[in-house]
């Protein structure tokens, strides 16, 4: 219970244990200061990350000897793969990403995109499982990752796609705007309990619950 999900770049990860996953949530680099997620299985040790953002450094020692099965990309933007080569590299994981982004980020990273996924598909953490959810907009193949733990309430893994407070950037495209808030609204708002924690690409966690009377403001805003 004492996990709050507030890290800074440089300082101490946060740890969440559920009763078959273990989150542990660190932040990297001060300027962008983006966070990756370490996910592992409790009854196999098998290890998964989503975003390997940068600070190869910060990430393989907490990796540790367990190693990864996968490193899930959350969209192709720079600063969510900086260190995705090095991760890889000293690994061997398998490299997961959206269907549309993959081809861009095996160009900026140099690392081929072993598994492309979309909707419905499913990565395996060990003996758990994370559902991958396409959200459109911030990217063409963004995708968020959802966990159901059967002890407890939903966990997702939003990437820059949802942040306390709003949805992610469209840079001034109108189109891409309306097509991210219309999949945050109807696959993660109309689709999950308010008690669904989310974990974003950067900055703070919240829930569903806290962000959802807001929804209405964000459309209406445009950002």
């Amino acid at each position: 219970m004492s996990y709050t999900g507030a890290v800074t770049p440089g300082g101490t990860a946060d740890v969440r244990e559920l009763a078959h996953l273990t989150i542990t949530k660190v932040a990297v680099d001060e300027q962008m200061s983006n966070n990756a997620y370490l996910l592992r299985c409790n009854e196999t040790g098998d290890q998964v990350l989503v975003d390997a953002a940068a600070e190869t450094h910060t990430l393989l020692p907490l990796i540790g000897d367990a190693g990864l099965t996968a490193v899930v990309t959350t969209h192709q933007h720079w600063d969510h793969h900086r260190a995705l080569a090095d991760v890889v590299g000293a690994t061997g994981a398998d490299v997961v990403a959206g269907e549309p982004d993959a081809d861009a980020i095996t160009e900026q990273t140099g690392v081929q995109v072993t598994r492309r996924v979309s909707d419905g598909d499913r990565v395996a953490v060990g003996a758990c499982e994370l559902e991958v959810i396409r959200v459109t907009g911030h990217t063409p193949g963004s995708i968020c990752l959802l966990y159901r733990d059967p002890d407890g309430h939903p966990h997702l893994f939003t990437g820059d796609s949802l942040f306390p407070g709003g949805v992610g950037n469209t840079f001034g495209d109108s189109a891409a705007f309306t097509t991210l808030i219309d999949d945050v609204e109807h696959k993660l708002f109309g689709a999950l309990p308010d008690d669904t924690w989310f974990y974003p690409g950067h900055g703070d966690d919240s829930t569903l619950g806290a962000e959802r009377p807001r929804l209405g403001e964000w459309r209406e805003r445009g950002w």
